[in-house]
């Protein structure tokens, strides 16, 4: 979890920006994202130099002026630190990928807003006291930004909850042979935890270890061939946001994960203009929960059969659609998908079911995405072709965290491990059957095709009642007399103590 002392931090950035005269909180965070990544630049560039000269390789600075340098501009008189940030270091970064490279299309737009010296000095000095060579730390930092988002009142933009994330990702089990794309990626967390598994996956035991400084090194990949390595950091993740600045926001977020040049584009995949098809093998996505999108503008493989303009309906036509056959997917749905009882809605669970191969459905509890939103939700797994048998359900009652408006971490990590466990042991052998104690259990298909394709938890679900003996009645109503002439007598003694 993120500090205090870092929470304090960011509250003040926060607040230097919005009182410097920056009222749009997405603004705000794009602002800071840019500072970050120059600060990260320069981490791992310094990082890069002490492990040259340590095993005498050559190498050459990604700066081409050391004035350009976050440790070098940060003890300058601040308005020459302001001339060197907004007009060298900042045209610097956002071409850093290339002429040809789809991160600097995407930041060819971006704009340096600090408005004057005085706050860009105060930034550098609040951003030089957050240490974040821990990767954890980096994304706790991006999770409590964008917290700002809600209690700004921007609708739509929160982030899923990195636990949850990473749920998701050991379930779905990435490797190096897989092409992962997430179509709403927001700050590209999914990318940023399928990268990280699959590093640590592909790492050698006696390749971790923990540095001078106590940091925990456990991606090192270096179990990964070279031709592995390109295929890793140029072709294997791709993400897709309709928002500009959640887009250059996520690209800056992959380019310090080693991904040299993120395929991230602006695009909102559900229009017209995206036209992907059979391409992943592995889809991970938190889609848009609410809203319609304009119906003239969207894509015509996403109108066949029933129509909608639900977005949580129609990203999940857009899944099956871009993953290649065979591809897996692991997809968060407001519970309304599950239920609802539109031709839309019932088309889309019958497609899941009839057409593809659905594995598995994990009910969460409502309060997984508070403060943001207050909704349900479950998570589907599914594989685009195969044949649906019989479907794993789950029923996660606690996350590790309370699941009020503060969202504070428990005394464990609730079911999240055990979900884990016990997919990874059905997937070895389906005929494994649950105990009486187990929150999971298998629904036939027949069964959810009698029931409409209903795919609610509590359709299935049993309930086990427990008989209650009570005492008889003249029992319980000799008790209640009794009582009764026991409060009488104390009242009667009550009074003589008062005369």
């Amino acid at each position: 979890m993120i500090s205090a002392d870092i929470k304090s931090k960011v509250d003040k950035l926060w607040n230097n920006f919005w009182s410097g005269g920056i009222s749009n909180p997405l603004t705000v965070i794009e602002q800071i994202s840019y500072l970050l990544f120059i600060k990260r630049l320069d981490d791992i560039d310094n990082s890069n130099i002490t492990r040259s000269n340590r095993i005498g390789g050559p190498y050459k600075s990604l700066f081409p002026d050391d004035l350009m340098k976050w440790s070098e501009f940060k003890h300058l008189d601040v308005s020459e630190m302001f001339d060197i940030v907004a007009q060298k270091v900042f045209p610097f970064i956002k071409k850093m990928g290339g002429e040809e490279s789809s991160f600097t299309a995407e930041m060819k737009d971006a704009v340096f807003m600090v408005p004057k010296p005085s706050l860009l000095q105060e930034s550098v000095r609040l951003i030089d006291g957050i240490k974040m060579d821990d990767a954890d730390t980096k994304g706790d930092l991006y999770e409590y930004l964008l917290s700002k988002l809600a209690t700004s009142g921007v609708n739509g933009q929160f982030r899923t909850p990195r636990h949850i994330i990473r749920m998701m990702v050991e379930l779905m089990n990435p490797t190096l042979e897989d092409k992962i794309c997430d179509p709403a990626c927001g700050t590209a967390g999914f990318l940023i935890n399928s990268l990280e598994y699959i590093l640590e996956k592909y790492t050698k035991p006696e390749s971790i270890f923990t540095d001078e400084e106590g940091n925990f090194h456990s991606r090192i990949g270096d179990m990964m061939t070279s031709k592995e390595w390109e295929y890793f950091r140029t072709d294997m993740f791709y993400a897709f946001d309709f928002d500009p600045s959640m887009v250059r926001i996520a690209s800056m977020n992959l380019m310090l994960h080693s991904i040299d040049d993120p395929n991230v584009r602006q695009m909102d995949a559900m229009s017209k203009r995206y036209e992907e098809e059979n391409k992943y093998t592995l889809v991970l996505a938190n889609p848009p929960f609410k809203g319609s999108i304009d119906e003239g503008d969207i894509n015509t493989t996403l109108v066949k059969g029933e129509k909608t303009t639900k977005t949580e309906l129609l990203f999940i036509k857009l899944i099956n659609r871009i993953l290649d056959l065979g591809g897996r997917c692991a997809v968060i749905v407001p519970d309304g998908v599950l239920f609802g009882s539109t031709k839309a809605h019932k088309e889309i669970r019958k497609t899941l079911v009839e057409e593809n191969s659905l594995e598995g459905v994990i009910s969460m509890p409502s309060g997984v995405f508070k403060p943001y939103a207050g909704v349900s939700t479950a998570i589907l797994i599914f594989t685009k072709g195969g044949e649906t048998n019989k479907v794993w359900f789950y029923d996660m009652q606690s996350d590790g965290f309370s699941l009020d408006d503060k969202r504070n971490k428990l005394d464990n990590d609730g079911d999240i491990p055990e979900i884990i466990a016990k997919w990874k042991v059905i997937k070895e052998d389906n005929a494994i059957e649950p105990s009486k104690k187990d929150k999971w259990f298998w629904v036939d298909k027949e069964e959810i095709v009698s029931n409409d394709y209903d795919l609610s938890i509590n359709k299935y679900k049993e309930i086990e009642y427990e008989e209650m003996v009570y005492e008889k009645p003249q029992v319980i109503l000799n008790k209640i007399e009794a009582l009764e002439k026991q409060i009488l007598k104390n009242i009667t003694e009550l009074k003589g103590m008062v005369k």
